[in-house]
């Protein structure tokens, strides 16, 4: 049986800093990411520029988030009523293993050996795709960048745009490649003009909407009130999987649920704007329940836990589970932009990633897990970007101080963070102590130091110095200065 770090985090994923060394170092790579996330971003800045209360729609979203995550138990409850009630079935899935056999057994109910799929997080999230094949069901991916992410054996890099590792060229070599291999074969003398690239994925994918019998998809709302589940997307594949199959599982992480259908009409603007730069998403698919001779003719929603519920236990990391997968933290973060979503290591990369892959796992699960919430430079851009106002930074600093809480649990030793945090506590204490370390430092530091740089600070602080310019100290410090034009050392 697998475990959720198993589906949620890369078996065999390294800490963030030992990848991200590896990351900084591919410079196609970097280029690929720094024209990507300044095209969004620029889209986005314009998009919501163009609202003179988009502060007021964010505090609105906010708000919104805020009350249905303390009221969840009675949404859910009521979302499973009004969506039973519409003719559809609701599963309630503990864990990865206990969603991915629900799905499992609802495929193979229909004698289907194949379904196609709606880009979405939570099936990655659970390793839906891994699980259906080891049962000798076999998942095709209708997102175009979910479709090449698949294609080419990779992994998704990004919430939005899960190939932005990937430019035209790499591209048009899987799809020549690897499409014939899965079905209708790329035609000859394809090239990396996107409407050629675009049309080749039109076609390969026809087949498939065409004969499937069982579709999977997301969620990106679900509304307690009427029972209507919806998803937002740009380029109509979800359409052709909601309305074709005829039979339809959703699978759903619990904090998505909203109380009213008219919470929709603030979601929908903060959505698009945020994630694509639009105004609106080309295709908003809303459904309810079943409708005789129109569409799916059977529909399961799956609400899945797998570590929501205990995350919602902590007052301060429970806002990670307000978001609405739109990545414009991704697009913001200078961290991502230079590393890329694969250093993370997770189905969730960037700042959300940092915040909720933890938590949906818990502190000390893993070296790879802990390293997660360091990812970050704590700038705060990622806060100003969130559509739903989700104080990252401040999450971040709360996981850190649990991250280093559990090391020192599970250790009969100190470790060197405690032991410098216990000397610095001791320099601090006193304003004589702190002025000798002082002094102290500025004439080690001005022995080392050749024309005003330190070149290496001696031993684990020549981390530090590898990689800044670290200037020599000077020889009057402030506080010395201090004393002596005021005569108050106080």
């Amino acid at each position: 049986m697998t475990t959720p770090a198993d589906n949620i985090t890369w078996l065999g994923a390294p800490t963030f800093p030992k990848a991200a060394r590896g990351a900084l170092a591919d410079t196609q790579l970097r280029r690929n990411l720094r024209k990507a996330t300044t095209t969004i971003r620029d889209k986005r800045l314009q998009a919501t520029g163009e609202l003179a209360d988009w502060e007021q729609l964010r505090d609105a979203g906010a708000a919104l988030k805020e009350r249905t995550l303390r009221h969840l138990d009675h949404y859910l409850l009521r979302l499973e009523e009004t969506v039973t009630a519409a003719g559809g079935t609701v599963h309630w899935a503990r864990d990865a293993a206990e969603a991915n056999m629900i799905v499992t057994d609802l495929v193979r109910a229909t004698g289907a050996h194949e379904v196609v799929k709606v880009k979405s997080m939570a099936t990655a999230e659970i390793g839906l795709n891994e699980a259906l094949a080891q049962a000798g069901i076999h998942a095709y991916e209708t997102d175009l960048a979910e479709l090449i992410v698949q294609l080419g054996d990779d992994r998704p890099s990004h919430i939005l745009v899960p190939a932005i590792h990937r430019n035209r060229a790499e591209i048009r070599e899987i799809f020549a490649r690897e499409m014939g291999r899965r079905g209708r074969s790329a035609p000859d003398g394809l090239t990396d003009d996107p409407r050629a690239l675009a049309e080749a994925a039109r076609a390969h994918l026809r087949e498939k909407f065409l004969t499937a019998k069982v579709a999977v998809s997301g969620a990106n709302f679900a509304i307690a009130q009427t029972g209507t589940v919806g998803i937002v997307e740009s380029e109509g594949n979800g359409r052709m999987c909601l309305t074709l199959p005829e039979t339809l599982i959703t699978v759903m992480g619990i904090e998505k649920v909203l109380p009213d259908f008219s919470d929709l009409e603030v979601f929908l603007q903060l959505l698009p704007r945020s994630s694509t730069g639009e105004r609106m998403n080309p295709y908003t698919s809303t459904w309810t329940g079943l409708t005789p001779g129109d569409g799916p003719q059977s529909f399961h929603l799956v609400l899945l836990d797998n570590g929501r519920t205990a995350t919602l236990a902590d007052t301060v990391g429970r806002q990670a589970l307000a978001c609405i997968r739109c990545s414009a933290c991704l697009n913001v973060c200078p961290v991502y932009e230079r590393t890329g979503g694969h250093a993370y290591g997770s189905v969730y990369p960037g700042p959300i990633g940092a915040v909720l892959t933890p938590q949906l796992l818990g502190p000390g699960t893993s070296a790879h897990t802990d390293s997660l919430p360091f990812a970050s430079t704590l700038c705060g851009a990622c806060y100003d970007a969130c559509p739903v106002k989700i104080n990252i930074p401040e999450v971040l600093v709360h996981l850190r101080a649990e991250v280093v809480e559990a090391k020192r649990d599970h250790r009969l030793l100190p470790t060197p963070e405690a032991l410098a945090m216990a000397a610095a506590r001791g320099v601090f204490a006193t304003p004589r102590r702190l002025a000798t370390a002082q002094r102290l430092g500025g004439i080690a530091g001005r022995t080392l130091g050749r024309r005003g740089v330190i070149r290496r600070l001696p031993g684990p602080a020549g981390a530090w110095s590898d990689t800044r310019d670290t200037p020599v100290p000077p020889k009057e410090t402030f506080r010395a200065f201090w004393t002596r034009t005021r005569g108050d050392e106080s």
